[in-house]
């Protein structure tokens, strides 16, 4: 080891006699020590080698004490100063973490979307260390509405209120034009220039920052942070947590759009079921009782509420009342029908059908005839609702087994005809109803043997489709109808039958998409009666 000199002993020993942690407090500090000689032994002096004076020591008994017990502030160093600065940090993200936690405690809460948005201007104010928020949203038809505004209650709030609900009253969108109608860049440019505008208002001691609220990738409204402080800086965590807001935001009102569809969707449901309710009592609740006729109906729809319509209708039957009698000569009408389209506004329209056909069968005019008047007054509701109606009207005669029949373009009845074993289609010239007032129907007769047996059916059947995309058609229909006429004992197992194929023919697990209904009439045989006997049929105007 080297040895110090005289010089450098007498200068350590000189200055440790100046450090007494435990002597009296003194009135004014000593005078410092005059710079030692240079050493001899080191280029420069020893004092400034050995460092000694580079230590904020105390001086005096009673703040050692104090530094040591915790009782005094200890004096600012780079050490204590980091960690007072990460206990402030540590707070500052504590505070902004229970920020976002009340806003979402609030979007689990709140079933009230106004009760939300006002807390969004507070929350991305604070969570920014902002002077104040605003919130503007943007409605469905492109209007802006001044939703929130959070600030400390002054004249410097009143002239932000005042300027944000200026630009908000000024700028809209063009006439009639939506939200989802712009493109991106349009939109964009609609909202610099809300951007600028509000900022201009502002005027330029107010420092604007603003993020998008976002909802399925349109933006919904601006979410704005204000402050009057000139080195206020937008930093990039500053925008990470508006950015957090302005989602939580997007959520709150995605949500309470959703809620309200489901509202409404519920409503339209409870409006469905009772609109099936009130269609399935305009529907014969049973198939009557007809002298000489077996009868199976069914009419299955492919909403709730069907545009498919059937009926019966007996001559007198303003005169019957709940409890109809039978007479053996007494006329019965049955008809079939089918109005374009599906649904409740189909459905409104059989129900019309419905009530007009009864009051033209009072009149006791002929199947043509009938057609006619019923074209005629319906033409002017259907023109307006440019929807028609297929129709096929029929009158039974028990007594004489003469069907009379027009039709106005509805897909022809099928009559098996026991005595041939053939199937023919029973059909006449005519319009659809509601196309043309000026439209003329025929009409045509047929004789009915025993054992006959004739299907009315609506579109639903020959429409229907199989995964491959094929139709079901009429020539199907045609061989399933004449293999059931041989194989089943009555008109309901041949109902039976003919869905069955349908449903198989458009898979096990599928739905048709359109009304099917159908009408099975069969003549019963008499006891002892001709089978052979065949039917003839005639046609007029």
């Amino acid at each position: 080891m080297r040895e110090e000199c005289a010089e450098c002993k007498e200068a350590v020993s000189s200055q440790k006699s100046e450090i007494n942690y435990f002597s009296p407090a003194v009135t004014a500090p000593p005078a410092p020590p005059a710079p030692p000689a240079p050493c001899p032994l080191f280029p420069v002096p020893c004092s400034l080698k050995l460092n000694m004076t580079a230590l904020p020591l105390p001086r005096r008994s009673d703040q050692f004490a104090d530094s040591i017990s915790g009782s005094a502030t200890p004096e600012t160093t780079p050490v204590f100063t980091l960690k007072e600065l990460v206990a402030r940090l540590h707070r500052e993200q504590q505070n902004v973490n229970e920020l976002l936690s009340s806003l979402g405690y609030a979007l689990r809460s709140f079933n009230n979307l106004n009760q939300f948005l006002e807390l969004t201007p507070l929350v991305a104010s604070r969570v920014t260390d902002a002077d104040g928020g605003a919130l503007v949203l943007f409605k469905p038809n492109g209007q802006v509405r001044f939703q929130r505004l959070h600030c400390q209650e002054g004249r410097q709030c009143q002239d932000i209120r005042q300027a944000i609900e200026t630009v908000t009253r000024q700028i809209s969108l063009m006439p009639k034009t939506s939200l989802g109608d712009l493109s991106e860049s349009a939109l964009q440019t609609y909202t610099a220039n809300l951007d600028y505008q509000v900022s201009r208002y502002l005027g330029s001691d107010v420092q604007l920052f603003g993020t998008p609220i976002l909802v399925n990738n349109t933006e919904r409204g601006r979410l704005y942070v204000f402050s009057h402080d000139a080195n206020y800086v937008w930093t990039p965590t500053r925008q990470k947590l508006i950015r957090l807001v302005a989602d939580q935001t997007a959520v709150a009102i995605a949500n309470d759009e959703l809620a309200t569809s489901l509202r409404e969707k519920e409503r339209l449901d409870r409006e469905l079921e009772i609109g099936a309710e009130i269609q399935l009592q305009l529907l014969p609740r049973k198939c009557p009782t007809i002298p000489g006729l077996d009868i199976a109906a069914q009419c299955q729809t492919a909403n709730r509420v069907g545009g498919d319509y059937y009926d019966f209708i007996p001559s007198n039957f303003d005169k019957r009342g709940d409890h109809p009698s039978i007479h053996q000569d007494e006329r019965w009408s049955i008809v079939i029908g089918d109005v374009m389209g599906k649904g409740v506004p189909a459905g409104l329209i059989m129900t019309m059908t419905r009530g007009m056909l009864r009051a033209e069968v009072l009149n006791r005019h002929s199947p043509a005839q009938i057609l006619g008047h019923l074209n005629q007054v319906m033409y002017a509701d259907l023109e307006n609702s440019n929807r028609f109606v297929t129709l096929f009207y029929s009158e039974y005669d028990p007594a004489t087994r003469m069907l009379s029949y027009s039709n106005a373009a509805h897909h022809p009845p099928l009559l098996w005809q026991v005595a041939t074993n053939t199937i023919r289609r029973l059909d006449t010239l005519g319009m659809l109803i509601g196309l043309d007032a000026d439209s003329c129907y025929y009409e045509a007769q047929i004789q009915l043997s025993p054992g006959d047996t004739l299907i009315y059916y609506t579109d639903g059947f020959t429409d229907a489709m199989n995964q491959r995309g094929d139709r079901f058609d009429e020539e199907n229909l045609s061989k399933a109808f004449h293999w059931a006429c041989q194989n089943c004992r009555n008109p309901q197992l041949i109902l039976e039958y003919l869905f069955e194929q349908v449903q198989q023919f458009i898979g096990s697990g599928n739905r048709n998409g359109d009304d099917m209904t159908l009408v099975v009439l069969q003549v019963q045989p008499n006891n002892g009666g001709n089978l052979d006997d065949h039917g003839s049929d005639t046609e007029s105007y």
